[in-house]
């Protein structure tokens, strides 16, 4: 009787628009050299461009490793996220959107091997090459050394070198409930919540790998690094009241978040004229 092999990695992308990209994120999936069986699922969220065809191309060329999941409508990136994820049947899922790449075809197998022998943490990250739409390095940490975060850690916003196109998850319960929370999908730096969601869900803690193993792109149709700096920070603000209302913290963390919000956000409130909710956060936080 032929059964098919134990998937143990879903990579899961999702992308939009990415026409230009898209082929150099696939290539950097398919080049991996594994000891396993991954799979690759790509959520193609109806883009305007060809970003569809050029996944067409490459599902019909590697068909036992890439499908296509073309949604007839936009849903929007994180209803991309979650389907794509909840469709994963891999041990573990790697990330990366359609737009970013890895560079090392060793990057799947290193990480599992990680999480396979140290079961106290749920996701693994690696050190991340940022570049922009010419190519050029942007940030590159010149001497990549190994780091941990807790959930304290991602709390209070300490997560460097944790970007979505390095990050391996294990596929579990504590960590596809995400997508069930009304709330996760009113979020902007959805990334950073998903992984405040998984440490908070399962107690474990984030690993980073000191190696280069991804570049994250900087361009002009990037959902996050690239628009007007005020919508971001405004867009800041409101993942952050979104955290202190959905997760829990002691007293002494509550003061360290109200610290953060006067330092960061209280006088871009003011600014902007949005003194009530100004107010709302300090009470929150008090």
């Amino acid at each position: 009787m032929n059964t098919k092999p134990e998937i143990m990695v879903s990579v899961c992308c999702i992308t939009y628009n990415h026409e230009q990209y898209i082929a150099e994120a696939l290539d950097s999936f398919l080049m991996q050299k594994t000891g396993f069986e991954f799979e690759i699922l790509v959520g193609e969220d109806c883009s305007t461009d060809a970003t569809r065809s050029v996944i067409r191309e490459y599902a019909v060329r590697y068909p036992e490793r890439i499908k296509l999941i073309a949604h007839p409508e936009n849903i929007g990136a994180i209803r991309n996220q979650v389907d794509v994820i909840t469709r994963a049947r891999g041990k573990y899922i790697a990330l990366c959107d359609g737009d970013d790449f890895w560079t090392d075809p060793e990057k799947l197998q290193k990480q599992v091997d990680f999480l396979e022998t140290n079961p106290e943490y749920v996701i693994c990250c690696h050190h991340t090459r940022v570049i922009d739409e010419n190519e050029e390095t942007v940030y590159l940490k010149k001497t990549p050394v190994s780091m941990e975060f807790d959930y304290q850690d991602v709390l209070l916003g300490k997560r460097e070198e944790t970007r979505i196109c390095s990050l391996m998850i294990r596929n579990i319960d504590a960590v596809r409930a995400v997508g069930q929370e009304s709330w996760y999908f009113d979020t902007y730096g959805t990334d950073t919540l998903f992984k405040l969601y998984a440490l908070a869900n399962t107690g474990k803690k984030i690993f980073v790998l000191p190696e280069v193993m991804a570049c994250y792109r900087l361009h002009t149709g990037g959902i996050w690094s690239m628009i007007d700096s005020r919508i971001r920070k405004t867009r800041m603000v409101s993942d952050f009241n979104l955290t202190i209302k959905n997760f829990k913290y002691s007293g002494l963390m509550k003061k360290e978040l109200l610290k953060i919000y006067i330092r960061q956000y209280f006088l871009f409130d003011l600014r902007n004229w949005k003194i009530n909710n100004a107010m709302n956060t300090i009470m929150n936080l008090l």
